[in-house]
């Protein structure tokens, strides 16, 4: 019989299972489960950055996922060998001692607070500041240095800082936090003491300031300035972390009748969608990996003896194994890259929401079909007006920080900008300026990688925009002036863990080798157009003048 395993890609608005065959990489099964709390804006505040999930919206889609996947495929429950877990991240949890999330115990049940606090959460953005400011000051060791130098409020410590500050019944009822990674994997093998799971190496070292210098998390000496109970939280946290060619554990009992798979099936210690993704386009020394959707993460690899004790300055964490197992994992990223757009495709939605909706001209059949060409056709049509715009110096410049910026220097208190406009501006040229700040950021991101001594020989991208929007590749190909393959496959990340979770059951010896036989093939590749690189670079230096300006305002 073949080998199965399954890759758990948990995403910003849903989960996605992948049955991957573990012999040759062949996806056999996907299924995927939109969570039905955040659909409906559930316990979030966007005006004060405030994005929360309920947890039972992802217990609720690892059920129907991987459910959906065995009936579809047929496959016999022994042959599943091995399940791996892949979130967003930074996206801690409050817990209790058992592992149960605070908002499923009585009093929580509706306390956004007891939720998890999503990557894209900046309510901490004081506490993340407070924490940059003390790693520098306070005399001792800086603890942020291996994650760039500079503590993000996309992070671990500063959104539970923030949290335990606004809610003490949070703070006082809470006895540990985990990441969504880290939760997932602990329900799954049933574990009723969250001391004795097996933390992610990757989400520790590049978001909880945990690394082997100081043996593990910061001290509590350093917490302890930051507010007393984070030192006291600390006896409660973790000290060792584990590489997801690991397990974690095997599947409960409770989950193989759930689920209708066995208690052989191993789970892998759990990891970060884009670190997984990293690994399923075989990463390799020299390779950006671009994750590009709504936000992006920029991952690569270089051995110990290339990066030794020097740190890379600005970025979002180096950590020993958090991509592959032997090297260490760098990672950079943007706070918004296909948002930016989606951004201005609700601005341009407004009459369409707010007019067309209280209209008596049409009736309520012709605007709902008037509203769902409009949400099809309006980026596509943006799209090839914006393409059609001659490249030149004078069109108008914008900046891609809508959502603060991560990479390099992260500073999510940062705001967009636009300049250059005129009467002639219209909505295209618009597009087209977001368009090249997407990627006029994403080229600062390699230029301080190479700035800090990380050569780049090859551009890998995946994700949604990489797969489905040839004109914004060919932009970044043209202002990167580099080619850019395209991974042929649509679910890098759960293909990733997918390898964890082959290489965790024991299928193969090393993640290595594991993406040899298992990781995507390559569907395109996008080179740099030599007259419009010249422009590009014209309009990259107006790029960076609006940034130092509105930095300056900051």
């Amino acid at each position: 019989m073949n080998n199965y395993v399954i890759g758990l890609d948990y995403g910003t608005d849903s989960v996605r299972a992948v049955l991957i065959d573990a012999s040759n990489g062949a996806e056999i099964a996907s299924s995927v489960h939109w969570y039905a709390r955040w659909r409906e804006g559930k316990y979030c505040n966007p005006a004060a950055n405030q994005f929360r999930q309920h947890p039972l919206d992802h217990i609720e889609g690892l059920e129907a996922t991987i459910k959906a996947v065995v009936r579809e495929s047929g496959v016999a429950p022994e042959t599943v060998r091995g399940i791996c877990v892949d979130t967003t991240g930074s996206s801690p949890i409050a817990v209790a001692k058992d592992g149960t999330p605070l908002c499923m115990t009585p009093g929580f049940e509706e306390n956004p607070n007891a939720m998890m606090v999503l990557w894209k959460d900046h309510t901490a953005i004081a506490e993340a500041e407070e924490i940059n400011v003390l790693a520098r000051t306070w005399g001792g060791e800086d603890y942020t240095k291996y994650e760039g130098g500079i503590y993000s409020s996309e992070w671990f410590w500063a959104k539970i800082l923030h949290v335990i500050r606004e809610d003490s019944d949070v703070r006082d009822s809470a006895f540990s936090w985990v990441e969504h990674c880290d939760l997932m994997t602990n329900i799954l093998i049933g574990n009723n003491d969250i001391d004795a799971l097996k933390r992610s190496r990757c989400a520790a070292g590049h978001k909880a300031m945990w690394h082997e210098d100081w043996d593990g998390l910061p001290p509590k000496s350093f917490l302890e300035k930051l507010h007393p109970h984070l030192a006291e939280l600390r006896d409660r946290m973790y000290r060792d972390t584990f590489t997801s060619d690991l397990p974690a554990g095997n599947l409960s009992a409770e989950w193989t009748e759930k689920l209708g798979l066995t208690t052989d099936t191993v789970i892998a210690v759990g990891t970060f969608d884009a670190h997984a993704g990293a690994v399923g386009v075989s990463v390799e020394e020299g390779s950006l990996v671009r994750v590009m959707g709504t936000s992006t993460c920029d991952m690569m690899v270089a051995p110990k003896a290339i990066i030794g004790s020097n740190t890379v300055r600005g970025i979002c964490g180096q950590v020993d194994g958090s991509i592959l197992p032997g090297m260490i994992g760098l990672e950079a990223g943007q706070s918004a890259f296909g948002d930016v757009l989606a951004w201005f495709k609700d601005v341009l939605m407004w009459p369409i929401d707010n007019i067309l909706e209280q209209s008596n001209t049409i009736n309520a059949m012709q605007k709902l079909k008037l509203s769902e060409e409009f949400e099809n056709k309006l980026l596509r049509k943006l799209t090839e007006q914006a393409e059609a715009i001659p490249l030149t110096e004078n069109l108008p410049i914008a900046l891609d920080w809508i959502n603060g910026r991560r990479t390099p220097d992260a500073d999510q208190a940062l705001k967009a900008a636009i300049s250059g406009l005129s009467l002639g501006t219209g909505a295209a040229h618009i597009f087209k300026a977001l368009v090249h700040a997407i990627c006029f950021g994403s080229k600062k991101i390699v230029d301080r990688f190479e700035e800090e001594g990380v050569k780049i020989k090859k551009v890998i991208g995946i994700g949604g925009v990489a797969r489905k929007s040839p004109y914004i590749m060919q932009t970044l190909a043209n202002v990167l002036n580099r080619p850019i393959v395209v991974a042929a496959s649509d679910q890098a990340p759960a293909l990733g863990a997918a390898i964890y979770a082959a290489t965790a059951a024991g299928l193969y010896p090393n993640v290595l080798e594991a993406s040899k036989k298992l990781a995507s093939q390559f569907e395109a590749e996008y080179f740099p157009q030599a007259e419009q690189v010249v422009v590009f670079e014209k309009l990259m230096g107006r790029y960076e003048e609006l940034g130092v300006f509105v930095e300056g305002q900051a």
